[in-house]
């Protein structure tokens, strides 16, 4: 089986991280997996939402959305869809996972992200940035100093997989994406546990043995977006 790209099955797409994107933003990042480019931005806010109001700690949340033409044809300008309210929550989600919120005091940390075109994992592309710009705003906290120490616990990455014409896949662009037989997404820390796995049979079911091979080729490709993370977040020492 040949992809339509020309890539080895386990091989995921180029990836290119620009940070400091957006000039006023506390965090920021371009990243690019093969065609599909994701703007992610860190916003520092005084306040938490009011469930944490006197507790003392922080919050970390995400917005997403896709330009109009992001895509082959115009996406109109979405004011929340279901779509979007559960890549909302999932990249929310995925980076609360590796901050102490204790130790960010209540504040907010909002991260925006922005699909300038995609091709296929919008939302992985989404969280392994959002992470950069997340980790870039808390040690921009730290040099202000309004925090002691950057109160982040692991990376989180994550990557998409699936079975495409018979043969299990990473990271899959739009075309294996729409005719893919399973296609899951998966988040996972630095040391290997998982944040969330989502996985369905878009055109048949898939077995046990299926599954657990997924999660290993999802494993690799995250194992080298971690990488990726630790060479563009070198003020992060673990």
């Amino acid at each position: 089986m040949k992809r339509p790209d020309g890539r080895r099955p386990n091989q995921l797409r180029p990836i290119k991280i620009t940070k400091n994107y957006m000039k006023n933003a506390e965090g920021s990042c371009l990243i690019e997996f093969g065609a599909t480019k994701v703007i992610c931005t860190a916003s520092v806010e005084e306040g938490v939402p009011p469930f944490l109001k006197g507790s003392g700690k922080g919050w970390v949340t995400a917005e997403y959305g896709m330009l109009p033409r992001s895509c082959t044809s115009r996406i109109r300008r979405e004011k929340a869809s279901g779509r979007t309210e559960e890549i909302q929550r999932l990249v929310g989600r995925s980076l609360r996972s590796v901050v102490d919120m204790d130790k960010l005091g209540e504040r907010t940390i909002r991260i925006d992200c922005d699909v300038l075109q995609g091709d296929g994992g919008t939302r992985t592309a989404s969280i392994t940035g959002g992470f950069i710009a997340l980790a870039d705003a808390l040690l921009w906290m730290q040099q202000k100093k309004m925090i002691d120490v950057v109160p982040i616990k692991d990376f989180v990455a994550a990557v998409s997989v699936g079975v495409y014409q018979g043969v299990n896949v990473l990271d899959l662009n739009y075309i294996e994406d729409s005719k893919a037989d399973v296609d899951m997404n998966i988040v996972m820390i630095g040391r290997g546990e998982f944040v969330e796995v989502q996985g369905t049979g878009e055109g048949g079911t898939f077995s046990e043995t299926q599954m657990k091979a997924l999660l290993a080729l999802a494993q690799k490709g995250i194992k080298e977006l971690l990488i990726l993370q630790r060479k563009n977040l070198s003020g992060l020492s673990f």
